[in-house]
């Protein structure tokens, strides 16, 4: 605990509670912090799924939830790249394969509701956790600390507000920092299917002219679905009898999993994405959706909210260690400059994939082919990519 803190101020108030939010307020508390949480219940059944690299497996360990929710996962030992672009220039197939790294799998996939209902009860349980099961309906910023004011009315005052309340971000507005935002001609349709062979733990991407087309493994003979489409062909699918919807998956599938039946109900979303213009502000910090957001390609998302959450975890104890203000402004910046590289890596690659699949400029079309075949075909390549797709600057530490 700081040495500043004032008797009625709290270390740190967390504002949201999706998974961003609820993991940032555990590996808090656990780290000796006294820690309120202002986020309401989800109560909301979300059928997509998030696919979890290792690191990220690693802070879930770290804070007690994954040996809760690993049974309920499925492991991802490869993944398949198919050009479905049906253009000029066409790559072969790449697979990268988990063993190369001398590592059992990549990740694992898991149901997004499963995992917020898990971290939902491990917040209520856990120990220097008070959970403020409501909205924040205001927020102020002063000197020595920041004011959290819930619909209930009961306010919350701590030296450092860490906002976590999602792209519309009420703190990140009041702090008024400006965000870079951006939309593509495209959506995402997304559902969970079963299929009658089996996935053998392979995720297949097919990159097509309206973006990737990706099946991701579930437990069992399912998976999940993410659709890239215009908003056209989106509409086209959304209109489909459930039937007549998993006849068209299993042909855009090539049929790899033979035939599908649908298993959960179908969602859409348009494709954006956000970047704020700083992670900080006065006695605040910027992580996961309020800091930056992506289209659902690359499974970049949550994992790169995680990382914030490790790096800010980072930079608040050794603030601690040398009795520093977790809130001042030398801390804050630490922590922003620890992340800005990871996070403008991660939107410049995503952005450039994406672009690429839907331009009909040959010089961008012939760059993305011989990209994927420079990484089939080129070990150390291929290697480098995968352990940088895990984990940014080489920071997972593999054979």
């Amino acid at each position: 605990m700081s040495k500043s803190k004032k008797p009625d101020i709290q270390d740190i108030v967390v504002v949201g509670g999706g998974p961003s939010g609820r993991i940032a307020a555990l590996k808090l508390a656990q780290l000796g912090f006294s820690v309120t949480l202002v986020a309401p219940v989800t109560g909301q059944s979300d059928g997509r799924t998030t696919a979890l690299w290792q690191k990220s497996i690693s802070l879930l360990e770290e804070i007690g939830v994954w040996d809760e929710i690993a049974e309920d996962s499925a492991r991802l030992k490869k993944m398949r790249m198919i050009d479905d672009t049906r253009r000029l220039f066409r790559a072969p197939e790449v697979v990268f394969d988990s063993n190369e790294l001398g590592l059992e799998e990549f990740g694992f996939n898991i149901l997004n509701s499963y995992l917020n209902q898990k971290l939902e009860e491990k917040c209520d349980a856990e120990t220097g956790l008070t959970c403020v099961n409501d909205s924040a309906s205001s927020v102020s910023f002063s000197e020595d600390h920041v004011e959290v004011v819930p619909a209930s009315g009961t306010p919350v005052r701590a030296l450092l507000a860490v906002a976590a309340d999602g792209r519309r971000s009420l703190l990140r507005q009041a702090a008024g920092i400006e965000v870079k935002s951006w939309s593509y001609p495209q959506v995402a349709v997304v559902l969970n299917v079963e299929h009658r062979l089996p996935h053998s733990d392979i995720s297949t991407e097919f990159h097509t002219p309206t973006g990737p087309f990706t099946i991701v493994p579930l437990p069992g003979r399912k998976s999940s679905i993410v659709c890239v489409e215009t908003e056209d062909g989106a509409q086209q699918l959304l209109s489909m009898a459930s039937d007549e919807l998993a006849q068209e998956l299993e042909k855009r599938s090539h049929s790899i999993l033979g035939t599908f039946e649908i298993a959960s109900d179908v969602q859409h979303f348009p494709l954006s994405g956000l970047n704020a213009r700083s992670l900080i502000g006065q006695r605040l910090a910027l992580i996961g959706e309020t800091a930056h957001v992506f289209p659902p390609i690359g499974a970049q998302g949550l994992n790169l909210s995680l990382r914030d959450i490790d790096d800010l975890a980072s930079a608040l104890r050794a603030a601690r260690a040398r009795g520093s203000d977790i809130g001042g402004p030398a801390v804050l910046q630490s922590y922003e400059d620890r992340r800005k590289s990871d996070i403008a890596s991660r939107t410049n690659a995503v952005d450039a994939l994406n672009r690429s699949l839907l331009t009909s400029f040959l010089p961008a079309q012939f760059a993305r082919s011989a990209g994927m075949y420079l990484a089939g075909r080129i070990g150390p390549l291929r290697r480098l990519l995968m352990r940088e797709g895990m984990a940014p600057r080489l920071g997972l530490r593999l054979p």
